[in-house]
């Protein structure tokens, strides 16, 4: 049970909801529909489906004789929930020109106004619970707002400037050295009365051998020495997949990296800069950290090697690559009807990632945190930590 009430969740609704519209408040009015990839949502979906979130799930199930703002929304607006009804195709969202933008926004106005007087005359906890996990799964939002604006903006032939401060790729390393694990039993998994997802929960023992972690990430410096050392020409260093991609997709650097008169620039929110040496390195593949780690002579940490040493350490600014699968944990069990495809289904053919990273919204991290991504993603602001 999660320790909250209707009117902690009405305060944190209110925050919330407003730093999804600033984080909009930048964007020209013609960059919240392009929708270049398939795995990319516009910004105005993401507005939309947002609010259908808690339209479907909690306004019409709480709210006494809610009427629904639009009855197309919910066919326009669902992500992946067959159990809400049918949806229009994931690659289709960029062609949604109508309704237009100020209709979305009118959208949220109303969903809003309609929950602030739900949670204003409620004390039901499960109401309560529900709101929580929709303002986390809006949280997710917000981040994919920004990690799909910058693939649409970054693929742009003038890279466009979306904040002149909205350069996230410019962190660095406050430690280093290693962190050491001794061989033994230990138990990851979430506990305690705080908010986590489904995947989190059935906190089980593990058995670790002994282990080194690095303190900091791979930084850029590292691997340019990676790409001068002809990294991505040694199929030594890459997993056969791996290789298959590199050479059918002609991949020569991390995504966004261009070669621009013998120096290597990168996009980034604020525009197209050079590529800074001291920074932590983003938006590499697990296939290229896998590489990475190979040609180091190391590899990449399991999420259990990484949820133990993340709790002696301050971790958290890139999504790491971790060499796990994404399964369930012992006793997973998926929630019934539409809330029950939010992660189990997807339980196939990914990676686990750890951490957060600088887009991850505030609040928004937790050591137990199993997010996840096919082997090829590498829009998010995904980076590597070693081990050895």
């Amino acid at each position: 049970m999660i320790d909250t009430s209707p009117r902690k969740a009405l305060l944190l609704f209110e925050s919330i909801r407003q730093h999804t519209e600033d984080l909009c408040a930048p964007l020209h009015i013609e960059d919240y529909i392009p929708q270049p990839v398939d795995f990319a949502s516009p910004p105005k979906w993401h507005l939309a489906h947002t609010s259908w979130f808690f339209e479907a799930f909690i306004l019409e199930k709480f709210k006494k004789d809610y009427q629904r703002f639009d009855s197309d929304f919910s066919y326009l607006f669902n992500s992946y929930y067959n159990n809400a009804g049918e949806r229009i195709l994931r690659t289709d969202r960029g062609n949604i020109t109508r309704p237009g933008v100020q209709e979305v926004y009118d959208y949220r106005k109303y969903v809003n106004k309609a929950m602030v007087e739900l949670l204003e005359d409620s004390d039901d906890q499960q109401l309560a619970e529900l709101v929580i996990l929709g303002l986390n799964h809006e949280q997710q939002h917000q981040e994919l707002l920004l990690t799909d604006l910058k693939h649409t903006l970054g693929h742009n032939p003038i890279f466009p400037v979306y904040k002149e401060d909205g350069d996230l790729t410019n962190s660095t390393n406050e430690e280093t050295g290693w962190c050491k694990i001794a061989e033994g039993l230990y138990e990851i998994g979430h506990q305690g009365n705080g908010f986590c997802y489904d995947n989190e929960l059935g906190r089980h023992k593990v058995y670790l051998q002994d282990v080194e972690v690095n303190k900091a990430l791979v930084t850029n410096a590292e691997y340019l020495e990676f790409i001068a050392a002809g990294g991505y020409e040694n199929f030594d260093l890459w997993l056969d997949e791996g290789w298959s991609w590199v050479n059918e997709n002609s991949i020569k650097a991390p995504l966004y990296w261009h070669q621009l008169k013998g120096e290597w620039h990168y996009y980034t929110l604020a525009g197209l800069k050079k590529v800074a040496p001291n920074a932590i390195l983003s938006h590499v593949s697990f296939y290229e950290a896998a590489a990475f780690a190979e040609w180091k002579g190391m590899r990449l940490l399991t999420e259990a090697e990484w949820e133990i040493a993340a709790a002696q350490l301050k971790w958290g600014k890139r999504w790491e690559w971790t060499n796990s699968a994404y399964l369930p944990y012992p006793g997973f069990q998926k929630a019934p009807g539409a809330l029950g495809e939010y992660n189990g289904k997807f339980m196939i053919n990914n990676m686990v990632l750890r951490g957060a990273s600088v887009a991850t919204s505030p609040q928004h991290s937790r050591i137990t945190y199993r997010n996840f991504f096919n082997t090829a993603a590498r829009w998010q602001y995904t980076g590597i930590r070693l081990a050895k």
